[in-house]
């Protein structure tokens, strides 16, 4: 038996997707954009986005994983620029790592970021782009400004391929569409 769930219709960077309806509380339902495994579209808001930041001067992409990480993949191909993962559990071999603290909205869970001590050379004093693939509380995206903030970062831009809720909240973020929140 197949359960018929709702769907939200959008397009984004010219392909068109329906984003299943999930409730992640009582009252709240989420659009979800699961971009792993979707190639078309993960490089068509590559380019997008990479045209968006023509005028922005950055070294290195920086993101959260897991479901971001095509994203992030892709730019650096489109660009020429690096990349690096902020994992979602330490590793022995991360050594000295830095860690944030976040709460998602899809998971409802505390979860913590470390950023390799591997990493910290490509981005201390380094302009970096800070990419994720939804926008929807800012946990995920304020726990790697803590991150790149203690590593001697600096943010010289905020992508997204969407935002979700309120749209005003999220004026600074580049991105390449908005999806609601959906209450009953």
């Amino acid at each position: 038996m197949t359960h018929e769930r709702e769907t939200y219709n959008i397009e984004i960077a010219g392909i068109h997707r329906e984003l299943a309806l999930f409730e992640v509380k009582p009252g709240l339902r989420i659009a979800i954009l699961n971009i792993l495994g979707d190639t078309e579209l993960v490089e068509a808001c590559a380019k997008a986005l990479a045209e968006k930041l023509n005028a922005v001067s950055y070294d290195v992409f920086v993101t959260a994983e897991a479901k971001s990480i095509p994203l992030a993949h892709a730019l650096s191909v489109v660009t020429g620029k690096p990349y690096v993962i902020l994992r979602k559990s330490y590793k022995p071999y991360m050594g000295d790592a830095l860690r944030s603290e976040t709460l998602s909205i899809t998971t409802g869970e505390p979860q913590s970021l470390f950023l390799d001590e591997k990493d910290k050379n490509l981005i201390n004093g380094k302009n970096i782009i800070i990419v994720d693939d939804v926008i929807s509380t800012g946990s995920t995206l304020q726990g790697m400004r803590m991150i790149m903030e203690k590593a001697g970062a600096n943010i010289a831009a905020e992508v997204a391929i969407l935002t979700e809720g309120e749209r005003a909240k999220w004026s600074d973020i580049i991105s390449l569409g908005h999806i609601p929140l959906f209450t009953d």
